[in-house]
């Protein structure tokens, strides 16, 4: 039980709206609570200044009368009390009270007695419950000797005054905090609503493509997230698709030398007379050379797809020459394609194994479709070497330029399946490309066919 009444406790277990409305009245009963001490004290002070002013300037007044008069003689309104005077009193030397404000009893208010031209405050000074002054003093001459005027700031109505304030403000607090919260609370969950419904309608996405959310109306913070978050839907369902796509196509592709292999070990099993050199040479191991290279393929595929491939080593220096004159080589050996090579040196840092792999499939996806002519090129041109391969076949549509760096995107699908291409060449060649911070291009050749380039970022020596 004391677990659970914790966790409600706990401001961490809150709900977004909750804790906003709390935040939201802490700040504001803080700066309630520092403006009305503020208010409080100003108010105070400046009634207290005020008070204090009024009775200098009575005794100031006071003075000046009795600079040539008695005591006796003075004008009775400067001994009368208001709002801010309690008490006037006239003191001689010995002592003794000369003049006092009509209706005030008191005693001396001070034994403490000044001479001609001196003043002085003297603070507080408290007679009894209902005689609580500020005291200040003046001393002055008369015609019957020296006198020190008395002059009281009653406190009484400064006091009224700021105690009145402090119990509107402690009155008036609690119902703007209370006026602020509900505020807070309604207005927080007036704006988190779209993130509710929003919420609630992707936990009911299911597998079902293009589902969305709403979006709310404006340009605010949450549409700009619905916006967001219905683009990653929809670049999820792009991806879902694409895998389904390929799922689809590596099942078609391995069904086939699948079917092969299994039908020719069936008819070994009925007939093993039939199961010589001929049978495995001409059926068993092409096929299953097909099978192997297209799991190869399927994954460094993989393998791009879980970025493995940005982590290429680049510390080893590769020659591009070599490799395309490897290939040239190579080709000559196997294929009546003619293959001409300009090649000069060049020199790029990555993955040897995986360079070679990416020469070789453009190698080999051109020699597929030429007619008569193959051209490796390979210079440096500024700061990226730059491989070129050519061929003088049926070209590529300008259409299809960007589709065929796709998986099993086949052009020409029986010229392919009987040159042993899986449509994953391309593809991998571009990952490849990619990892080592290249470009790979096509275009159309001078003269008919298709023109593929590669760059890639040469090291700083």
């Amino acid at each position: 039980m004391n677990f659970i009444g914790e966790s409600i406790l706990h401001p961490s277990r809150w709900s977004v709206r909750a804790r906003s409305t709390v935040a939201s009245t802490l700040v504001i009963a803080f700066c309630l609570v520092i403006a009305g001490l503020a208010l409080v004290f100003v108010l105070a002070n400046s009634l207290h200044l005020s008070a204090l002013n009024s009775s200098e300037a009575r005794a100031t007044q006071l003075v000046q009368q009795l600079n040539g008069k008695n005591p006796a003689d003075l004008d009775p309104s400067l001994l009368s009390t208001d709002s801010q005077i309690g008490i006037v009193q006239i003191v001689d030397a010995d002592h003794r009270i000369v003049a006092q404000s009509p209706g005030t009893e008191s005693g001396l208010l001070s034994e403490q007695l000044l001479g001609p031209d001196e003043s002085d405050t003297f603070g507080r000074v408290k007679e009894s419950d209902n005689e609580d002054y500020w005291l200040v003093g003046r001393g002055a001459r008369t015609p019957t000797g020296p006198v020190t005027v008395f002059v009281g700031a009653d406190r009484e109505p400064v006091e009224t005054v700021v105690i009145t304030v402090a119990v509107l403000l402690a009155i008036v607090g609690p119902l703007v905090l209370a006026l602020a919260a509900f505020a807070t609370y309604r207005l927080v969950g007036s704006a988190l609503a779209p993130v509710e419904r929003i919420r609630a309608r992707v936990a009911s996405i299911s597998s079902r493509q293009g589902e969305r959310v709403p979006v709310p109306a404006g340009n605010d913070e949450i549409a700009r997230l619905a916006t967001t978050m219905n683009d990653m839907l929809a670049r999820l369902d792009e991806g879902a698709l694409a895998q389904q796509r390929f799922v689809s196509d590596a099942s078609h592709e391995l069904r086939s030398p699948l079917s092969t292999i299994t039908t020719a070990l069936e008819l070994a099993h009925r007939r093993p007379d039939l199961l010589d050199d001929a049978l495995i040479e001409d059926a068993l191991l092409p096929e299953v050379r097909r099978m192997r290279q297209l799991i190869e393929d399927l994954l460094i595929l993989a393998r791009s797809d879980e970025s493995e491939l940005e982590k290429i080593s680049t510390s080893v220096d590769v020659d591009l020459d070599d490799i395309l004159f490897a290939e040239k080589k190579r080709i000559d050996g196997f294929s009546e394609v003619k293959v001409t090579a300009a090649v000069a040196p060049v020199r790029v840092s990555g993955d040897p194994r995986a360079l070679r792999r990416m020469v070789r499939n453009l190698v080999d996806n051109a020699v597929r479709h030429a007619e008569t002519l193959v051209h490796l090129e390979c210079t440096e041109v500024g700061h990226d070497a730059h491989i070129v391969i050519e061929d003088d076949g049926t070209g590529i549509p300008a259409a299809e330029r960007e589709r065929i760096f796709g998986r099993f995107v086949r052009l020409d699908q029986p010229r392919s399946r009987q040159g042993g291409g899986s449509g994953l060449g391309l593809a991998i060649a571009s990952e490849i490309v990619a990892a080592h911070l290249g470009t790979i291009t096509v275009s159309e050749r001078v003269g008919g066919g298709s023109r593929f380039e590669v760059t890639i970022p040469v090291p700083n020596d």
